[in-house]
Order: C-alpha cells, then structure tokens, then sequence
C-alpha cells in the first residue's frame, strides 16, 4: 500500500509554491488548458474511458506496490483529471500539490498501459495535461523545475556555459588521439553528413562518451560536426515539465542549429527521451508537420554501421549482458531488433529480459521522474521492484542501456536492490569491441 512518507516529501518546489495559488488563478489555468489547448483529443479520451482497469496490470508501479489501486494509471488519472473536471477546476492549493505529486513522481509517462487499454487510450497524455496545469501554476518538483530553468537561461539541462561546452569538446578529442591520432572532433564543418546530438550530461558527467564517438565515427568514415554554439543539447527536461513553451525554444534551436551547418541528417546520441522530443513532441507543438532534417536514433546509427560493414568487430564482448528496451526508441519508435542485432553482434553473452520489446518494464527514469530528485528517489525505487526482479532473472553481470535515463535510472535500481551488475552504453561496448585499422593505430 502506498507509503505514508511519500505524501510527507518535503519538495519547495511543490509546498512553498501553492501558497501563492488562489481559486481563481487555479480555474483560470485548468479552463485554458482543458479548453484552448486539449478539447477534442481530451474530450474524446476522457468519454471513452470505461474505468474498466485492465491497464493497471500493465503498470510496473501498481505491480511493484502490491497492486494499491492507487498506483495503477486508471487510479492516478482518478485522483487528479477525473476530479479537476467534476469540480470544474474549483479545487485547492492541497489537491494541486498532490496531483503534482501523482503526474511528476508516480508516473514516468512510459505509454506502455496505454498498449493494454481496450481503446487505446493514451493515459500518458492524459498525465501530460495534469503536467501542463502544474507547470502554469509553478507547482514542479524543485529538482525537475531547476532543469527547465536550465534550458532557459543556457539552452541546455545542466547550466554548461558556451566556453566550458568547447573546452570538453577538444579535452575528449585529446583524448581519443591516444588511441587514434587522427581522430577528431570537427566543430561548425558546414555541409557534414552528419551533426551528432548530444544531451548535457555528457560534457557534464560522462565527458567520456564524446571521446568514444570520435573514434566510432574515425573507424566508420563518418563525415560529421558537431555545434561550437547553443543548440546542441537536445534533452528538453521541459517537455516533461509540462513549459512546453521552453520546450519548443530549445526545439526550435537545435533544428536552426542543424540548419545553419547545412548537415544532411542529426544523430541523436543514446537518448530516448531527446529522440522524442526533436521528432514528435518538439515538431508537433511548433506547428510543424515533419522535422526539416532527418534525424536517426543511436541504435539505427550503430546498427547500419555494423550491418553495412563500416565497422567490424574484432572480438565480442565476454562478460554477461542483458538489455533495457528504451521506452521512446522502442516501444516509441520500434527499434528493439535493431539493438538486439547490435548486441548479438557485440556481445558473446547475451539473456535476454522477459518481457521484452514494446512490453518491457519502464525503469522509471524517464518522463522526467529521475529529475525531481533525491527528495522523490525512495519513492522511485520502490515503484521499481518489478523491474529490478526482471533484471536479477537474467543473471547477467552487464545492463545495456542505449538511454541516458536508462542508464542512471537502472544503476539506482541496482544499488537500492544490491543486484550486483553494472550499466554500459552502447557506445562503450563498440570502442571495446570494434576493430581499428593499422593505419589509424597511434
């Protein structure tokens, strides 16, 4: 059953912020958004729903706390949209507070309960428009509302100024030349093949990944650049904030980026979240019809470079692996045979999850859960029990996590159930694994 300390999470970003909330401002908000914004598509969700409850089983959160009915998605949208509609937005500053508590910390916006619904619902998006109502009021999660301001002020998650984002640039091109002397980073090569999207944790925290995709893209022959100035961070917590104004201006920047070099196509890095943002969310709140540049996912990108012969592997990764399906590129995006024949064609052992694909567990990082912070992390672990079962079944040493939310979520998952294994991107695997001409050696 639902933890009584949960509702006791002491967040500012929540407890101090509806203080300043008044009646009228609360129904002024709920009437633009249910009117202006979401009438049809909301109308038509909200009359079809049957609360029938068949989508409860496909949540990890309801499985992982002892089926509290609570947790299951027909229950969170009952405890936040059913109500804001019956009372016509005429609710108070403490019914806000835990309707952000429910649609940011409980729910991770996976859609796969939306796979098991009878008719299709998505309760995501229904989550989605709680979000949207949060965020004009300015009830966010402090940890999550910090992200966005982020992106605000520096048009990227993590505050990286412009200096520090090209100082990494050419430290992780230093460091790829130990192995490749002639690998680079070329920074604003007008015309590339290729721009590589990345999200602000890699110059942050995992500075290493760039200098990783330096000597993938020497191996392979890739034609590519990457940005010197604001617009190269793609991963828009803000979609997930529910500012969806700052959403589309980080959008809207990062094409205009991709644009002004003239490449052919962006590869977003391993990411999910970020690939969802620029192809669909971003687009579609922007007005646009398609994105004006293609862009391919990691997983494709690897996945023709291996099965065209660009690069080749010179011996298999030996230690167990396993896998987390990232919810936007696969069960998003359809790319779950593509990562498994990058890992079947990397890694000598493989065990595979159950259940796999588009019906894999959420490891509840993404959908902007992770960001909220410590304050909610308990809180997220436990609503992870199912997945962190899943994951000890496989008895592998190795989690591949193609996601930078995956990635942190599920090394939290390991460390607060103590499974012993460790998490590697994609990337990490091939710089292992793949073969390097003699005559780039240093």
């Amino acid at each position: 059953m639902k933890d009584p300390r949960e509702n006791k999470v002491i967040d500012p970003g929540l407890d101090e912020s509806i203080k300043r909330l008044t009646p009228q401002r609360i129904q002024s908000v709920v009437k633009r958004v249910m009117t202006k914004e979401n009438s049809t598509r909301l109308k038509v969700f909200v009359d079809t729903c049957v609360h029938c409850g068949l989508c409860a089983e496909a949540c990890h959160t309801y499985l992982s706390r002892d089926n509290d009915p609570n947790f299951s998605p027909v229950g969170k949208v009952k405890n936040t949209l059913w109500k804001l509609i019956k009372n016509k937005g005429d609710v108070d500053g403490e019914f806000i507070r835990d309707m952000a508590r429910i649609v940011f910390t409980e729910c991770g916006a996976c859609r796969r309960c939306s796979m098991y619904c009878p008719f299709g619902i998505d309760i995501a998006y229904l989550i989605l428009v709680c979000r949207r109502i949060c965020s004009l009021l300015g009830v966010v999660p402090q940890y999550l509302q910090d992200t966005t301001n982020s992106h605000s002020a520096t048009s990227n998650q993590m505050w990286v100024q412009q200096d520090e984002w090209i100082d990494t640039l050419q430290w992780q091109e230093e460091e790829a030349q130990f192995e490749i002397p002639s690998a680079r980073i070329p920074l604003e090569k007008e015309g590339a093949e290729v721009m590589y999207s990345v999200i602000a944790p890699e110059p942050k925290i995992l500075a290493q990944l760039l200098a990783n995709m330096a000597l993938i893209m020497k191996v392979a022959g890739i034609d590519w650049t990457m940005p010197a100035t604001d617009g190269w961070d793609n991963s828009n917590m803000a979609m997930y904030s529910g500012d969806f104004e700052i959403m589309g201006r980080v959008e809207r920047l990062h094409w205009e980026t991709a644009a002004r070099l003239k490449v052919k196509k962006i590869v977003m890095g391993e990411c999910g979240h970020a690939f969802r943002g620029a192809v669909y969310d971003g687009p579609r709140w922007l007005g646009w019809k398609f994105p004006p540049i293609p862009m391919v996912h990691a997983i494709e990108f690897y996945y023709d470079l291996i099965s065209g012969g660009r690069i080749k592997i010179r011996e298999k990764y030996k230690k167990s692996v396993t896998v987390q399906d990232p919810c936007n590129t696969v069960r998003g995006a359809g790319l779950g045979d593509k990562l498994r024949y990058i890992i079947k064609a990397t890694c000598e052992d493989f065990t595979d999850v159950s259940p796999r694909y588009e019906h894999n567990y959420c490891c509840m990082a993404g959908g902007g859960t992770i960001n909220c912070g410590p304050p909610w992390k308990r809180s997220r672990m436990l609503s992870n029990r199912v997945k962190a079962e899943q994951l000890a079944a496989t008895g592998a040493e190795i989690v591949i996590t193609p996601c930078h939310n995956c990635h942190s979520g599920i090394e939290d998952i390991i460390g607060f159930y103590n499974l012993g294994m460790h998490t590697k991107f994609i990337s990490e695997i091939l710089v292992e694994t793949m073969e390097i001409p003699e005559d780039l050696k240093a």
